[in-house]
């Protein structure tokens, strides 16, 4: 979520807006004010009703129109998402943020492992409201000529309502479609859970949803359309990417650090020079040791840290030059999961196990993925 600034709070849930949603509202409002005659045509089509173009169709209020109707429909998405997120803190399940993207919104939960009946019900609440703010949108349309006198103006307003109305319906449809991790997919895995293994149901709704990936990718190709492929990409890489941290969880269950850090700790003063540090590393085939000063843990010092000093400088500088000094650590009883995680989000290949404030072991990602290969044998 880098590139995410905060707007406010809403029922103590942090809201956030991706500069990415800046930059598509004007999209939309330009692609909906361009194509406004056929699309004025298609809402009195679909609600067998008189719409009164007079204003409509005019110099900018085309383009007026159409951003009224892309902050509508964005809207829609934010209180879609905001009911995931209700339903989900009244089963007691932490709300970190939700974060509005140029494709649709994020709500950030906790990551703990879900009840599928919680996650049924969550997953449902969300196109659930989505239906519901288009029948409310359909219901204004029709009451709208009993609202405003002068025909123009009540056009206007009839047309806003219905395509908004036509927008929440047919995200109903497609948010329901069982193409994980949308929310028809976490439907699909949910009714799986209660009947096998949380993993084994993330994995087939994984393969649904990639299907569903494939085939909304050849519709975007074949109709020549950016943000289906986009949204194809999206549900593939994040069907992926969810069922491998549900394998990795279930895998890890119950495991902590001390059961597979590595130990005794091979570790370096601040005075060594770099040139023995890159020496040390051929011996051992480490790629980081921790720095250790009058018997406590002063940083890290890894391949990465040594490769941003020039070859010639490296001769003449030390191990505290060069080294991380804001050290990332972990408990002995620390869950391994939570190792992993904290590794992928700071891009770090290692971690130390403190404890008394002595360095009594370091975990990597190669231990981790052993340890995965093995429980998974």
């Amino acid at each position: 979520m880098d590139g995410s600034f905060r707007i406010g709070r809403l029922f103590g849930i942090p809201v956030m807006i991706h500069f990415t949603f800046l930059l598509i509202i004007p999209i939309f409002a330009w692609l909906i004010g361009t194509d406004i005659s056929y699309t004025v045509s298609m809402v009195s089509d679909l609600f067998h009703i008189q719409i009164d173009d007079q204003l409509i169709t005019q110099g900018y209020i085309p383009y007026l129109l159409g951003f009224v109707i892309a902050c509508g429909l964005f809207l829609g998405v934010f209180i879609h998402e905001l009911a995931h997120s209700l339903i989900a803190r009244r089963a007691g399940i932490t709300i970190n943020s939700i974060t509005l993207l140029f494709f649709g919104g994020v709500a950030s939960i906790d990551d703990r492992e879900t009840d599928p009946r919680v996650e049924f019900w969550m997953a449902l609440a969300g196109p659930a409201m989505s239906l519901v703010l288009g029948l409310i949108s359909a219901a204004l349309l029709y009451a709208t000529p009993f609202l405003f006198n002068d025909p123009a103006i009540a056009g206007m307003v009839m047309y806003t309502c219905g395509y908004l109305a036509i927008l929440n319906i047919l995200l109903f449809i497609f948010n329901l479609l069982p193409a994980f991790p949308m929310d028809g997919g976490r439907v699909l895995r949910a009714y799986l859970a209660l009947r096998m293994p949380l993993h084994k149901a993330t994995s087939i709704a994984s393969t649904v949803g990639k299907g569903f990936a494939v085939i909304f990718g050849l519709i975007g190709l074949v109709i020549f359309s950016p943000i289906l492929i986009l949204i194809a990409f999206f549900i593939y890489i994040g069907a992926g990417q969810e069922s491998d941290v549900t394998r990795y969880k279930f895998l890890l269950r119950d495991v902590t650090t001390k059961e597979i850090m590595s130990r005794p700790v091979i570790s370096v003063q601040p005075g060594m020079p770099l040139t023995e540090v890159i020496s040390l590393m051929y011996q051992t085939k480490h790629l980081g040791f921790p720095v250790i000063d009058r018997g406590y843990l002063a940083g890290i010092i890894t391949l990465d840290d040594l490769s941003r000093v020039s070859s010639i400088d490296r001769d003449a500088m030390q191990v505290k030059d060069t080294m991380t000094s804001d050290v990332i650590t972990l408990t002995p009883d620390a869950p391994v999961f939570d190792a992993l995680r904290i590794m992928t989000e700071y891009n770090i290949g290692r971690i130390p196990v403190i404890e008394n404030g002595s360095v009594i072991g370091i975990i990597t990602k190669s231990d981790i993925f052993t340890v995965m290969e093995l429980r998974e044998m």
